[in-house]
């Protein structure tokens, strides 16, 4: 049984269980497979805030306990549809907190995920990444990339301040406002990737869990857009049941 962690907006935990049901091969509901999603958002401290120093609570500690409760419940597998969530300062609290918890659940890493599938199918690309400022500073995806060898590019200065504002402000950001997706919010990010294409950028990966709420297409003025959900949903599929798995 999978389980994911939710709330980290609780969007991205909706998002990513959708995208498991996309990429099951199914014909009727008995053939789909057992999710669950457990969704406590008011139990989890904002991840970024934690790695800006704007907040002392480490939000791992709260995530492995809904992780231990996934594998109480059932789960065998799990994963956290957050990408700032597996910058290192938080991580490494997850899974040393799984490990005094006795939790035995495989958890996967939606980091690891996206540069293994760029790696293999996007070879000799030059990647450019859009994330939340908490990831950024963390460069997770950067340090990741670079050590496969891959160019990276990042907003910088206005456009990576447009990024975060277009997840963060409380006027027209995703998560104030995922249903409908701001126009605002759309477009700047829709800038902030033509922006990375001057800089080189061939494959952009979309670094924060809520940015394919306002990016959906997997492809851009020339540029291939990766959903790192998408992907997540993908490996879930794979370790559980890789005869569901569709067809790319």
């Amino acid at each position: 049984m999978i389980g994911i962690v939710g709330g980290l907006g609780p969007y991205a935990g909706l998002d990513i269980a959708k995208k498991i049901i996309d990429e099951t091969v199914a014909s009727s509901d008995q053939e789909h497979l057992p999710l669950l999603l457990f969704s406590c958002p008011n139990l989890i401290p904002d991840r970024s805030a934690y790695l800006l120093d704007k907040s002392k609570e480490n939000p791992g500690k709260a995530i492995a306990v809904v992780l231990k409760q996934l594998e109480q419940a059932g789960a065998t597998i799990a994963a956290i549809p957050s990408n700032t969530a597996h910058a290192e300062p938080i991580f490494s609290v997850i899974q040393d907190e799984m490990a005094r918890l006795g939790n035995e659940l495989k958890l996967l890493h939606i980091v690891h995920e996206t540069v293994r599938f760029v790696h293999e199918n996007y070879p000799e690309s030059t990647i450019g990444v859009l994330s939340t400022a908490g990831e950024q500073a963390y460069s997770q995806y950067r340090e990741a990339f670079m050590k496969k060898g891959f160019p990276i590019v990042e907003p910088e200065g206005a456009q990576k301040e447009k990024v975060n504002n277009a997840i963060y402000d409380k006027e027209y950001g995703i998560k104030a406002q995922p249903a409908p997706i701001a126009n605002k919010a759309r477009e700047d990010l829709l800038m902030a990737m033509d922006d990375l294409k001057k800089q080189g950028a061939q494959v952009i990966i979309l670094g924060c869990a809520e940015l394919p709420l306002a990016i959906p297409e997997r492809d851009h003025n020339g540029m291939t857009v990766v959903d790192p959900n998408r992907i997540l949903a993908r490996a879930l599929i794979q370790a559980v049941a890789p005869g569901k798995l569709k067809v790319l």
